[in-house]
């Protein structure tokens, strides 16, 4: 048996945005049920990318699907907590991007559960792979944190 890895600090990430739990998020054991981490997750990275004017779900003639994703937990959360989510890059490819999210409960500064998702870009109406644009690479090179990935 391998040793697991500790959770990730609030310094491991480049950039990040609160969001507030809600009742429903709890689920019969009375946390946050695992379904919940991976909303959270698609709503960090996809806040992000509408904040920066990169994504517009109703018009942007590129977007990411996700095609892999994966998550650790450490420690429990439930509503009414505060969950800081930090985000990262790790891999940033032709057609594909690597987000790394940590979810930060309340004021807490290790990681309560930490994930990634792949996005592959895709024509919005062909749906092929297509190359991430210019613009879109610039941003996600902000996300880059020296010692995480690439």
């Amino acid at each position: 048996m391998t040793d697991r890895a500790a959770p990730s600090k609030r310094s491991d990430y480049a950039d990040f945005c609160i969001i507030q739990t809600r009742w429903m998020d709890n689920d019969v054991y009375g946390h946050m049920n695992n379904v919940v981490h991976y909303s959270l997750f698609d709503t960090a990275v996809n806040g992000w990318l509408i904040r920066r004017g990169l994504l517009d779900p109703r018009s942007s003639e590129t977007f990411g699907l996700v095609v892999e994703t994966g998550c650790r937990y450490f420690a429990e959360m439930a509503f009414p907590d505060e969950v800081t989510a930090g985000i990262r890059v790790s891999k940033l490819g032709t057609s594909s991007v690597r987000y790394e999210v940590g979810l930060f409960r309340n004021n807490e500064d290790s990681a309560s559960a930490e994930g990634f998702f792949v996005h592959v870009y895709v024509d919005a109406k062909t749906r092929r792979p297509t190359a991430v644009d210019e613009t879109r690479r610039e941003a996600l090179q902000t996300l880059i944190l020296p010692g995480h990935g690439i």
